[in-house]
């Protein structure tokens, strides 16, 4: 099992940049490899399960495991047949708006393949 951590700063605010993150159906405007998010609700919410379906046609399934509005921060477990993710975002205030972070643990060649798309996905999620 492998840590991975990435970062992105952009011009959004940090609330708009939660706001991205917070409501499903803005997913796959600032994740260009996402196509849909199927889940029982429209926001990341602990317990929340549902699934994503790549640009692709990779299918995911996922749990939300914890959210905190205050903190900007929230974690989910991701899992698409053998493979399994776990992920913790979170955005802050910038002086140039807004930084965002992604933990990512798992299988090291699976970060490493999922890192470039992430970092692109990371710099829409803060831009203005």
């Amino acid at each position: 099992m492998a840590t991975m951590t990435l970062t992105a700063v952009g011009a959004a605010s940090p609330d708009t940049a939660w706001q991205r993150y917070v409501l499903l159906d803005q997913w796959p405007r600032w994740a260009p490899h996402i196509r849909t998010v199927r889940a029982e609700g429209r926001e990341t919410v602990p317990g929340l399960r549902g699934r994503i379906e790549s640009v692709v046609g990779v299918r995911a399934a996922f749990v939300v495991e914890d959210v905190d509005h205050g903190a900007r921060q929230w974690a989910w477990r991701v899992r698409s047949g053998p493979v399994r993710l776990w992920l913790c975002h979170g955005v802050r205030a910038h002086p140039r708006g807004s930084a965002t972070w992604l933990t990512m643990r798992g299988a090291l060649p699976v970060l490493a393949a999922y890192a470039p798309l992430a970092r692109i996905a990371l710099g829409r999620l803060v831009r203005a």
